[in-house]
């Protein structure tokens, strides 16, 4: 039984099927997806007790180890998304795209688990996800395209925000109710920010503009820049989105000059494009530095690209410190 804390009363929140089942489009797969968590949730919270989800299975088409969890969420969200009659998925763990029914009006790009490095740690694990009208361009069209995205953050809690092009909800997993509650509406990001995300041990590698931006931030209120700012690093971009779609912020993983990493690590389709659907719906931005990544045409399905999103002045800033041609030097 959940402990109980004196100011608590009944759940609130509208159940998130009630929600959806008012909507119609994408909302059927949106609801889908939302009843295929909580299975998936409750495997990490097993961890090791039934047997080991880090074990190495395989490697996905980027040459990325493929755990026991990596394989068994990519399966079971698809039998998830054959259900809801899905026509076709790209998985960031099969290298072709899988087609499920001739007659769908929808395909999914997804990402069946981020952060997957972190199996076990308890760190923040997630999902994302968009959907898209079918058409036969696939999946190698512009984010513009895509008609509703979303992710899920395995924490503490279970959380799931999406987006039906009508702004940013979070909804939370409810035990009682044994499903979903929408927790939050409307989720908006101030345009400016002090709390800052990156992986600083790869700054040296980065572009001399983007360095000066982080020599400037890393001044302070005495710098150019004219205050403080908090360094966060969750390793995991879901992790991340969900922060900062609830406390604001900026997250960055740029191109840099290491083999591999020319263009960027994460994936444009599966992971970047979502994330930057959820980040215009919620009044942020998301670029690769120079180009809003919705605006983004994909040339291949498992492209890479550098992702830069969250609080829009900020976002505004770092691309300005990547296009000066003589770097402001901190």
């Amino acid at each position: 039984m959940m402990l109980r804390l004196p100011n608590d009363g009944a759940a609130t929140g509208t159940p998130l099927d009630e929600y959806l089942r008012a909507r119609g489009g994408a909302a059927a797969i949106v609801a889908a997806l939302a009843h295929a968590l909580p299975p998936l949730a409750d495997r990490l919270a097993a961890g090791r007790l039934h047997g080991d989800p880090e074990a190495i299975v395989g490697t996905n088409d980027s040459g990325d180890k493929q755990k026991a969890l990596d394989v068994a969420a990519h399966d079971h969200m698809l039998a998830a998304l054959a259900a809801a009659g899905v026509r076709k998925v790209l998985s960031e763990e099969a290298e072709a795209v899988i087609d499920l029914s001739a007659e769908g009006a929808f395909d999914v790009a997804i990402d069946p688990i981020d952060g997957s490095g972190s199996i076990g740690i308890g760190a923040p694990l997630g999902m994302l996800f968009s959907i898209l009208p079918a058409a036969p361009e696939g999946f190698l069209r512009t984010g513009r395209a895509i008609v509703a995205a979303g992710y899920a953050s395995f924490g503490h809690s279970c959380d799931f925000g999406f987006s039906l092009g009508e702004g940013v909800i979070i909804a939370t997993f409810d035990r009682e109710l044994n499903g979903f509650r929408i927790a939050r509406e409307g989720v908006t990001l101030k345009p400016e920010t002090k709390s800052i995300a990156y992986n600083a041990s790869n700054e040296r590698h980065w572009p001399e503009g983007l360095q000066a931006w982080a020599r400037d931030l890393r001044a302070g209120k005495e710098g150019p820049r004219g205050k403080d700012f908090n360094m966060r690093w969750l390793a995991a971009a879901v992790g991340e989105l969900h922060r900062i779609l609830l406390q604001g912020g900026v997250f960055l993983y740029p191109a840099d000059r290491r083999k591999g990493y020319e263009n960027g690590r994460l994936r444009l389709v599966y992971e970047a494009a979502p994330i930057a659907f959820l980040m215009e719906q919620a009044g942020g931005k998301a670029t690769d530095g120079a180009v809003p990544i919705l605006d983004r045409q994909p040339q291949s399905l498992h492209e890479n690209t550098a992702l830069i999103f969250g609080a829009a002045e900020e976002v505004d800033t770092i691309g300005c410190y990547l296009g000066a041609p003589n770097p402001r030097q901190g």
